[in-house]
């Protein structure tokens, strides 16, 4: 390694990436980032007809894509999603687990259906992406699961769904670095945003945001390149000795 630069261990040259949820928001930032990276990346989403502007994306950065429909919430699609990038590229070196719902439902109102579904999707998915990625990873591969600030804190709205998911998510992402990292070579990490531009937030009411940024420290939303940049950390070899952690993108909000 002494022959090559820090920058050089930030370069997936030669990697291929699996990007769930990318059809729009963080995804598709994601997927972008990772290909400047110069990793090809395999776009999965249930919109299906939305990742085209994310293949675009990627081949305007000069690397190879492909798009597969995928609900994560069937672990079928989840390994033909792992089988088509096997088929297309040879191989499955990163997994970012992005694919999420959120709901804010007070917890006396909210239905068995509406917690199961953002349990389905936020957790269930991601376990199910992590096991069939990790039946063909190689030593060296890395997986980030995309948590939450909410899976640390709460933030004034009613989520406990949302909460929950993203909490267990990162129970999820220690026990399979504890049993993956050593035996396998497969570092697994999560990374825990603040508040990012993406169609959740594009959701939230009027005045919501602006109430929660004296939380901030560096009082403003974060930008998803800052995200993305974590992300391109945790996934090289740059975050070649980091497993099993939590890396909040919160701009402080933790410390309030």
């Amino acid at each position: 390694m002494s022959d090559r630069t820090v920058l050089d261990m930030f370069r997936l040259d030669g990697r291929v990436a699996i990007v769930t949820g990318a059809s729009s928001g963080l995804g598709a930032v994601f997927a972008r980032a990772l290909a400047e990276a110069g990793a090809d990346v395999v776009l999965g989403a249930r919109r299906a007809e939305r990742l085209a502007e994310t293949v675009t994306a990627v081949e305007e950065v000069g690397r190879r894509a492909l798009a597969v429909r995928t609900d994560v919430t069937r672990p079928e699609d989840c390994q033909a999603l792992v089988d088509a990038a096997v088929a297309e590229f040879g191989t499955v070196d990163v997994l970012v687990n992005n694919a999420g719902v959120g709901t804010a439902v007070p917890a006396t109102r909210e239905t068995p259906e509406q917690f199961r579904e953002v349990l389905d999707v936020n957790l269930h998915g991601c376990y199910w992406m992590a096991q069939a990625c990790a039946r063909v990873m190689r030593p060296g591969s890395s997986i980030v699961n995309v948590s939450s600030v909410l899976g640390l804190t709460t933030a004034g709205l009613p989520q406990a769904a949302y909460a929950a998911s993203k909490a267990g998510l990162i129970g999820l992402t220690r026990d399979l670095a504890q049993q993956w990292t050593g035996r396998k070579g497969i570092r697994v990490n999560a990374l825990a945003p603040g508040f990012f531009t993406s169609e959740m937030t594009d959701a939230y009411a009027e005045g919501y945001l602006e109430s929660q940024l004296p939380r901030v420290l560096v009082g403003r939303m974060g930008h998803p390149q800052e995200l993305a940049a974590a992300l391109v950390f945790l996934v090289s070899e740059a975050g070649g000795y980091v497993t099993g952690t939590t890396l909040p993108v919160e701009g402080g909000m933790l410390t309030s």
